[in-house]
């Protein structure tokens, strides 16, 4: 069992042919880059490459092993920090990866280098946050949509309505629910109500505006739904322990754990 996470970690590995096996607190995607490699999960199995990745709950044995050269991003989720919907990692599944999340793999891998030992947090957590951005824009993951919500629908919708209010009673018509069912549906998927959910969500997306040094921190604000820059200073330093003008400087001397 591997040591407990507070934030996410982004890793470049290889798989060589010894068959290996782990189990971790945290939930896991395995994003080929180069290669391939086989990996079973609960005694399934498949190949992935640079067209696949292998989606992996918390305290899932997998089983791991490559017949050939290969390097794989390997992205650590604990539960508490990037913002998934909590039934994405209902079951362990490989699942195909559009062109576009392909090419946000090689691109993030290219900071990465397999001898680090660990990353910079900024970069972590905005890799992290682009990565899953880019995983719930992709409709080709075909997991279970009859029961309950359309999770990964909902998702998108909200990450491209970031900057507008939200209503709940127009979404839960949307949906075609009614407020109570609709609030004890999302919870369900999400794993917290639509506010909350939103919330996160603005916030991982400020961690890519961020990196834009162009993009003024009020015009980050208000493109991601805060009122003002003052509002998105107190969000953005309560959830991660630093302002964001010294995230964006990579002073990172009093952040904390989250």
């Amino acid at each position: 069992m591997s040591a407990p996470l507070h934030r996410p970690a982004v890793s470049l590995r290889r798989y060589d042919g010894r068959q290996a096996s782990d189990v971790h607190d945290f939930h896991q995607i395995v994003l080929g880059l180069d290669g391939s490699m086989e990996m079973a999960v609960d005694g399934n199995g498949a190949r992935i490459d640079c067209s696949g990745a292998w989606i992996i709950p918390a305290g899932a044995r997998h089983d791991y092993w490559a017949d050939s050269d290969n390097r794989q991003l390997v992205l650590d989720l604990p539960a508490s920090s990037v913002a998934v919907p909590e039934r994405y990692f209902e079951r362990a599944r490989a699942i195909a990866i559009d062109p576009r999340v392909t090419q946000a793999v090689a691109d993030i891998a290219r900071g990465v280098h397999l001898d680090d030992t660990r990353l910079t947090d900024r970069f972590a957590w905005q890799a992290a946050a682009h990565l899953c951005g880019a995983l719930m824009h992709d409709t080709d993951d075909a997991i279970d949509m009859m029961r309950g919500l359309d999770f990964t629908r909902i998702d998108r919708w909200l990450r491209l309505h970031l900057s507008e209010p939200l209503r709940i009673a127009d979404l839960a018509a949307h949906c075609g629910f009614g407020m109570r069912r609709f609030h004890q549906l999302f919870n369900e998927a999400f794993g917290e109500t639509p506010h909350r959910y939103l919330h996160r969500l603005r916030l991982d997306t400020a961690l890519t505006l961020l990196a834009d040094p162009r993009a003024s921190l009020t015009d980050i604000a208000l493109d991601i739904g805060f009122a003002d820059q003052s509002a998105f200073t107190h969000a953005f330093s309560k959830r991660f322990g630093i302002a964001p003008g010294q995230w964006r400087n990579g002073d990172f001397r009093s952040a904390r754990d989250i």
